[in-house]
């Protein structure tokens, strides 16, 4: 594996390790979630269902999609139109999630980091995947190269 491709990999386990381990907040005790929701300086966690809910269920969606980078950085190479496409629409989720952030309230601190951490993996890795050298008939129309 050339180099482009070797630090692609990289990248990507590193931030499929770090949203896998959102893994952990799917089966932590109500009371954990309450602590660490009072200690980011937003009150005590309100405790209705739906709250409940959602802390688990983004967790398992956070989790799901470290996987899914693990699993693409098994072969850069052959997942590069998937990396492609994940690196241009994390962008616009980034976007997205600083606006939520926003509109529901959450510290400016917290918008911020949510927002650039996730544009930023996004660049890199797009930024990485161009620079991968691919060999003829490996593009798709998800990569936006024909």
């Amino acid at each position: 594996m050339k180099r482009p491709e070797r630090k692609l990999a990289w990248l990507l386990r590193a931030i499929g390790l770090l949203d896998l381990a959102a893994l952990a907040a799917v089966f932590m005790p109500a009371s954990w979630h309450d602590h660490l929701h009072a200690g980011a300086g937003l009150g005590p966690l309100p405790q209705v269902p739906v709250v409940f809910y959602l802390a688990r269920s983004a967790s398992a969606l956070y989790a799901l999609f470290g996987a899914l980078l693990l699993f693409l950085s098994s072969n850069v190479i052959r997942y590069l139109p998937v990396i492609r496409f994940l690196s241009r629409i994390a962008l616009i989720h980034a976007a997205l999630l600083v606006a939520i952030d926003r509109v529901a309230g959450l510290p400016t601190w917290w918008a911020a980091a949510e927002g650039l951490g996730y544009a930023s993996w996004a660049v890199a890795a797009g930024w990485l995947a161009s620079k991968v050298a691919v060999g003829a008939g490996t593009t798709s129309p998800l990569d936006g190269r024909r």
